[in-house]
């Protein structure tokens, strides 16, 4: 049986696998701190750091960064805590 992606724990050198880790640290903070009181910069500092032996925040940060920054946008995350 394959697992499902979110199981996963297999980190590549790529947006695509950095983007999937983004989301699910930053669905996890929310789950776990949902009244966090931190405006969307300085958690995505904070889920930076928590993905910091991410491959690609490693040799990309600032592409990083971007990316980060699309995900919010793209699923709706930047505005206030959920």
């Amino acid at each position: 049986m394959r697992e499902p992606p979110e199981a996963s724990n297999r980190l590549f050198n790529n947006a695509d696998s950095f983007a999937q880790a983004f989301d699910d640290a930053w669905k996890q903070h929310e789950e776990r701190d949902p009244h966090h009181g931190l405006d969307p910069g300085a958690k995505v500092d904070l889920m930076l750091e928590r993905l910091a032996d991410h491959p690609f925040l490693q040799n990309e940060p600032d592409l990083a960064r971007q990316v980060a920054g699309f995900r919010l946008r793209l699923l709706g995350l930047a505005g206030p805590s959920r």
